[in-house]
């Protein structure tokens, strides 16, 4: 009887796992005996690092030609119910059907979301960079204040949290305001709950962060949270008000809801806590990647991130070894020891770090160039190509060498 292998989600860690199954499997010559289906509303992958960009071209490109020259099937839908005695899942299809699917080996790798919590008029008047549609909609917004009578409100954007999403977001801000509105006074505001701006990097990070800030005219509010939202602005943490008709949120991020659904420990991100071959330990034949796991990149007590640099790993590695327990292949145990940051700063440069210590090693200019290498060409889907597609679909591949 045919065997089945069934992964929820076509983003970064769902596309390679995809590919490393279907590797695996090429590699046992079982093809004959093993499919592996995608499950997913579209067969796109979302440049989800990218929604920060004033250009949102080639965002979310197709894969279907990638998945159908490696023999992936592909369904549109949603997964609404995972019966991990029955081994079935629930499907809501984009044709507006319901399905019931058994599966052999079952691999979640749904994603994330941001976490937008229950502060006052967020819901109503905050944007995000979350989603390609999210990202769609800021980008409107913007362009139609050219259309608005010009104030302090309209001429001000405050992006609340000062991580990655949050850096790169505040910083492409100035010139893409002064793009729409020309050369009147403008106002960019960031606001993060950390002592010091950049501060989570690192001292060495976070002091060439705040230079980056300081040259592009961004001001910086330490220490802070927006603590409500309404049609004329922001509320602070202090009692500050800030006029402002644009306000976006990058505040931390939660794993995809599927993970409830599923047994086991969890952090505090809604992550299943995965063992090293990335099973779920407690639902038989249920394996958990990307963003919806948590699991030790090293030794040394690190632990994966929600990024690209982890999910196309931790993908690789769950989609070989559901299929390696089909055809008998030894199990690979994830391990990423190395892990690098690039942050995009706007027209000033970027930030190139090395290490869980984030080690400067490219700033400026430098650094620019690894992050454009980074966002067209590294993280983007390969070419459909089966022979060049199965050379890197290896569990222990990574993309920073």
């Amino acid at each position: 009887m045919s065997k089945r292998i069934i992964i929820a989600g076509s983003g970064f860690a769902g596309l390679w796992a995809a590919l490393a199954a279907q590797r695996a499997i090429h590699l046992a010559s079982q093809e004959q005996n093993i499919e592996v289906v995608m499950v997913s509303p579209s067969p796109n992958v979302d440049i989800r690092p990218r929604l920060y960009e004033a250009v949102l071209e080639n965002m979310n490109p197709d894969i279907s030609k990638l998945l159908s020259v490696v023999d992936v099937k592909f369904l549109a839908g949603w997964v609404d119910k995972i019966n991990a005695d029955q081994q079935t899942i629930e499907v809501s299809t984009t044709e507006g059907n319901k399905q019931t699917l058994s599966y052999d080996r079952f691999i979640l790798a749904t994603g994330s979301t941001t976490f937008m919590p229950p502060i006052p008029g967020l819901t109503e008047y905050g944007f995000s960079v979350s989603t390609l549609e999210d990202a769609e909609k800021l980008d409107q917004h913007l362009k139609n204040l050219a259309n608005k009578p010009a104030n302090a409100a309209r001429n001000t954007v405050v992006v609340a949290g000062g991580g990655l999403t949050g850096l790169e977001t505040v910083t492409e801000m100035p010139e893409r305001l002064r793009s729409i509105l020309g050369e009147t006074d403008i106002r960019v505001v960031l606001v993060d709950s950390s002592t010091e701006i950049g501060a989570a990097m690192g001292d060495q990070a976070a002091t060439v962060i705040r230079e980056a800030l300081t040259e592009l005219s961004v001001e910086g509010k330490a220490g802070l949270r927006v603590t409500a939202l309404d049609a004329s602005g922001v509320t602070l943490s202090n009692g500050e008000k800030i006029e402002a008709e644009t306000v976006i949120w990058t505040a931390g991020m939660r794993a995809n809801s599927l993970t409830s659904q599923i047994a086991g420990e969890k952090d505090n991100l809604g992550r299943l806590i995965g063992d090293a071959y990335l099973h779920a330990p407690e639902a038989k034949n249920i394996f958990v990647t990307g963003d919806t796991v948590k699991v030790p990149t090293d030794d040394l007590g690190n632990f994966n991130v929600m990024s690209c640099q982890h999910a196309m790993s931790l993908g690789r590695v769950a989609g070989y070894n559901a299929a390696a327990e089909l055809v008998d292949l030894p199990l690979h145990p994830y391990s990423q020891p190395k892990y690098v940051t690039c942050v995009d700063l706007g027209p000033w440069g970027a930030l190139y770090s090395e290490g869980w210590d984030r080690k400067v090693q490219f700033v400026r200019e430098e650094a620019k160039k690894i992050k454009q290498e980074i966002n067209t060409v590294w993280i983007y889907p390969p070419v459909a190509d089966r022979e060049a597609v199965f050379a890197i679909a290896n569990p222990d591949f990574v993309i920073v060498p």
